[in-house]
């Protein structure tokens, strides 16, 4: 496939204008680590634009950093460490579970894919703080959507709807996020446990006041351990470890310093335990109380590999990618609740299953007139979410 390259938001609307007039259309590509994530893409030319990088505007004051959405996450985590402060949303580098070396995630494609890690527990995801934007949409127009201040009601809030949109409606060019204080120290407290026991604790956890920011369940040699991550001074994270001692003083624990906590989070949110196991990828999310149950009726004893994050709310599953599996697993999100998305497979596979969750026939309309709205001549990422749209 052709592939262009280009440079800034002028460039980029006189292309997309120019593909709509002559019925052409594009896969946007920026940083190219979740290509393969979504449906394949029925495209004409690849459009290339990881050269509209590099930070805008940075008021640490203010909480508050715009960049161009080509930059590197790890330029935009490097420049925030200077301040001490950070990207409240955890966000994940998904790039190696698609044969992509780590590190090469840009704001863009996390905006794009609405890519958030184990800190949504206490954070969010990433459309709870993304304020503002820049985009093209579909017919090559030029959008300013939000703005620089937190405190922002004016107008629609366009940039929440391009979160996880994959770049169906717009290709952005500039995005503004709301930046948090790094904590002054972080720490894990882990209960050695099966598995629906941990998941029970895990809930428990996320009901003391502890504002935990992080509550996953991963599998460990000879079993699995629910981890709760606690932050905050060095005061605050004692206290609030020595609450988690008492209660949970029946079971066996441990605690992880800052460095393995570090490192155990970070394996979570990128879910790197997939790395190396040859096997397609399922994420289910359900009530968190319905965890263990869901669970159950999915198989997890045919699975490759399995852990849950968010208390449970999150199970990533290796599954192979079957018209079985998908109905089993939708088969649990129409009972409980929820979503089932295919995360890994083989480009056949991701063209015969529905990758993301079904949507009831009045959803499908509104998303279909949404897309409309803003790519009439279906010139962005045509099919990467939902076939014919």
């Amino acid at each position: 496939m052709k592939t262009i390259s280009l440079h800034n938001e002028a460039e980029i609307a006189d292309a997309v204008r120019e593909a709509a007039e002559k019925n052409m259309s594009f896969e946007i590509l920026s940083g190219g680590t979740k290509q393969e994530f979504g449906r394949p893409v029925s495209a004409d030319t690849i459009l290339d634009v990881s050269a509209l990088s590099g930070i805008v505007k940075y008021e640490p004051e203010e909480l508050v950093l715009t960049a161009r959405a080509g930059t590197k996450l790890t330029d935009i985590e490097a420049a925030l460490a200077e301040k001490n402060q950070m990207l409240g949303f955890e966000p994940a580098d998904w790039g190696p579970l698609f044969g992509a070396q780590a590190g090469r995630a840009t704001l863009g494609g996390i905006v794009a894919t609405n890519a958030c890690g184990a800190r949504r527990v206490k954070a969010g995801a990433v459309r709870d703080h993304v304020i503002g934007c820049r985009f093209v949409n579909g017919k090559g127009e030029t959008i300013k959507a939000g703005g620089h201040v937190i405190k922002n009601v004016t107008g629609f809030d366009l940039p929440k709807l391009m979160c996880g949109a994959f770049g169906t409606l717009g290709v952005l060019t500039e995005i503004t996020f709301r930046v948090s204080p790094r904590p002054e120290r972080v720490a894990a407290f882990g209960i050695d446990c099966g598995a629906e026991t941990g998941l029970r604790l895990l809930r428990e956890a996320a009901r003391l006041p502890l504002d935990a920011s992080g509550l996953s369940y991963v599998l460990s040699d000879g079993g699995g351990t629910a981890l709760i991550r606690v932050e905050g001074t060095h005061a605050a994270v004692e206290q609030k470890l020595a609450e988690l001692h008492k209660q949970f003083a029946a079971y066996e624990t441990k605690v992880l310093d800052q460095d393995a906590t570090k490192n155990v989070f970070r394996a979570v949110s990128s879910a790197s335990h997939f790395r190396e196991i040859a096997t397609d990828i399922w994420r289910l999310c359900v009530p968190a109380v319905n965890a263990c149950d869901a669970l159950t009726s999915c198989g997890i004893a045919s699975a490759a590999f399995w852990y849950a994050d968010w208390a449970g709310g999150l199970l990533w599953l290796g599954l192979p990618a079957n018209d079985e599996t998908a109905e089993r697993l939708r088969g649990i999100t129409a009972r409980f609740g929820g979503h089932a998305t295919l995360m890994r497979a083989t480009r056949q596979a991701r063209e015969r299953l529905t990758v993301f969750e079904p949507e009831t026939p009045a959803r499908a309309e509104i998303t279909r007139s949404v897309k409309t709205a803003f790519d009439p001549k279906r010139v962005l990422n045509p099919e990467r979410m939902f076939q014919g749209v």
